[in-house]
């Protein structure tokens, strides 16, 4: 009998163990995200950032809707580019905006990604003396009645009020419920800025910012928090580099 029992109990909590670390089913909308990540436009390189980036996790934590009208914000070299368009090409649209130099060769390359539209938009970038860091005068997206903004380890390399310019276009461009995504390194709060901090961003202040224009604040995730980033030392480093913590946060423009 007391064999009897303790196998019970020995299987009663194999069940559980189990169960907490089969993974969660995905999402419809994470199904379509994890089938964009495995496509043949995304480059080794680029793959090998998806542990540490989590693109379903971070897109379904931010709300992504297949059926939604998304705006990239700096999209660089592509890299969210190239899940989003995929996920949004039956039923949305995906635009990029700010910084899109690069994207118009991989629109001419890739035909997956010939639905991507890009905002012509009149802003320039102007150096504002730190290497990478830049100011932006104000501007308009150029569209309205966008569903959802998005902009991935951006708003560090624009000075305070060029930020405020870059929030209050964002604003301006959705409509009345539509959600601002954003995703940046950490700085620590009050920390004054210096040559180690300069691509980190207070998310206090962040958020400050943010909601100065209007905004409100939805929700925000730990999901790209990383212990052993000790909010020290330059992103690029190589002992924090792909490794730091990053605060994830989600806004709404009020109905």
């Amino acid at each position: 009998m007391r064999k009897l029992l303790v196998g019970a109990v020995v299987m009663s909590c194999f069940s559980v163990a189990h169960a907490q670390f089969e993974p969660s089913p995905l999402s419809p909308v994470g199904e379509k995200i994890q089938a964009a990540m495995q496509s043949e436009i995304r480059t080794d390189r680029e793959k090998d950032r998806d542990d540490n980036r989590s693109p379903v996790k971070t897109l379904e934590f931010l709300g992504l809707k297949d059926d939604m009208r998304v705006v990239e914000l700096v999209p660089g070299g592509g890299w969210y580019t190239k899940i989003l368009a995929p996920v949004l090409a039956d039923k949305g649209e995906l635009y990029v905006g700010l910084g899109t130099r690069r994207i118009p060769p991989l629109l001419e390359k890739y035909p997956g990604l010939s639905g991507v539209k890009i905002l012509p938009m009149d802003v320039k970038f102007v150096p504002a003396g730190i290497m990478g860091l830049f100011e932006l005068g104000e501007f308009s997206l150029g569209i309205d009645d966008i569903d959802m903004v998005l902009t991935f380890r951006n708003l560090h390399n624009f000075t305070a009020p060029s930020r405020v310019h870059i929030n209050q276009a964002v604003f301006d461009a959705l409509r009345p419920g539509g959600l601002y995504g954003v995703v940046d390194h950490t700085r620590r709060h009050n920390e004054r800025a210096n040559p180690e901090n300069w691509r980190r961003l207070d998310p206090v202040l962040v958020i400050k910012e943010i909601q100065d224009v209007g905004f409100e604040l939805v929700d925000f995730s730990d999901l790209h928090y990383r212990p052993d980033d000790e909010l020290r030392y330059e992103v690029g480093r190589k002992t924090v580099a792909g490794n730091t913590d990053r605060f994830t946060m989600l806004f709404r423009k009020p109905e």
